[in-house]
């Protein structure tokens, strides 16, 4: 009896020191949308230190004048405060700029770009988990935010266009940021892959269609130095599509996605593979997992798979980021800023045997 009153007596002492202890603070530095104004709407950064820049200047033909001024719509996580899972209303597209400290600074950028079906970007595990990742590698990391099909945009047209201007836009602030203008690539994400597959082979068009002196980027390519191609949506290889002809110096690739767990998208990265493959372009580097799914699709415990760079239940799959650290530095991209990279070497080879 008294060791039962002596646990009640600590109870009551513990209910009294909780109800003693003062509330919570509210997160600090919860990113929110920018404000509604009689301009451009004017995107700010979803993580801190982030540089934003728009895309587009004010009244570029690649915008919508009607729609421009609207502001974008995040979509923030029930259960983390402060995190952004997803933005959608993006009518300004922009990138955000992350650049590492000049000890580690490799000179080496990522643009990410992500996915969600183009309804949605899941800028949260597909983008902004990346930024501490890269960090660590030396790797500079530019966040694009752009525009959707659900928002009333082409996906091949206005979206794809929207990738090849980031490079563009990077390339040309490339010594204010400290970065090495020939190295400056893109990791997509599912549908964001599709974008990226498509930026891969379709660079030189779009930079003749876009030389006219008034152009403040003419002459700036926009040919990514290297893709990563993350669980694709259809690239343009896929069967129902006009592939279009592949340019000599077309960039080296990393592949990967789930094999027959998810088998829509192992296709379209095959086929993409299988492409590059066929006119044997150099560093083309493709993994497909046995046990892999596609994020956000069910799972028997209840739960949906997860993506980025989460573990995937434990599965080797969950360890892809590693394999693309791998092949990033045997092809010379983890080097100092301005030493030639294995990468630009074997493609200039190729290019001209």
């Amino acid at each position: 009896m008294p060791g039962l009153m002596r646990s009640v007596l600590l109870l009551v002492m513990a209910a009294v020191a909780a109800s003693a202890l003062p509330p919570l603070p509210a997160p600090a530095s919860v990113p929110r949308p920018g404000p509604v104004t009689g301009a451009p709407y004017a995107p700010t950064p979803i993580l801190p230190g982030g540089v934003v820049v728009t895309l587009y200047p004010p009244g570029s033909p690649f915008l919508k004048a009607d729609r421009v001024k609207e502001a974008e719509q995040y979509n923030m996580s029930q259960s983390v405060p402060g995190r952004i899972n997803s933005i959608v209303n993006i009518h300004n597209p922009s990138i955000e700029v992350h650049t590492v400290d000049r000890s580690l600074n490799t000179g080496a950028a990522v643009i990410l770009v992500a996915g969600g079906g183009h309804n949605s970007l899941n800028v949260g595990s597909e983008s902004a988990d990346f930024v501490p990742f890269f960090y660590n590698y030396g790797v500079n990391t530019i966040i694009l935010r752009n525009r959707l099909r659900k928002d009333g945009y082409n996906v091949q047209t206005d979206a794809v266009n929207d990738a090849l201007q980031s490079v563009r836009l990077v390339r040309a602030y490339a010594k204010e940021w400290n970065i090495d203008p020939n190295k400056i690539g893109m990791m997509g994400f599912s549908a964001g892959a599709e974008l990226t597959s498509s930026a891969a082979v379709l660079y030189e068009d779009f930079d003749k269609k876009n030389s006219a002196p008034g152009d403040p980027l003419a002459g700036i390519s926009s040919r990514p130095d290297f893709v990563g191609v993350i669980y694709p949506g259809p690239t343009p290889f896929a069967r129902n599509r006009t592939a279009p002809p592949i340019p000599r110096n077309v960039p080296p690739a990393f592949i990967v996605c789930g094999g027959s767990g998810d088998r829509v998208h192992a296709v379209w990265a095959i086929e993409y593979y299988n492409a590059m493959l066929a006119l044997s372009v150099p560093n083309i580097e493709m993994h497909l997992y046995g046990n892999g799914r596609h994020p956000g699709d069910p799972l028997g415990d209840g739960t949906h798979m997860s993506g980025g760079l989460t573990e995937r239940n434990n599965t080797p799959y969950g360890t892809w980021q590693f394999r693309f650290i791998d092949w990033f530095r045997d092809l010379g991209f983890l080097q100092k800023p301005g030493v030639e990279t294995k990468a630009a070497k074997d493609i200039a080879g190729f290019v001209s045997p």
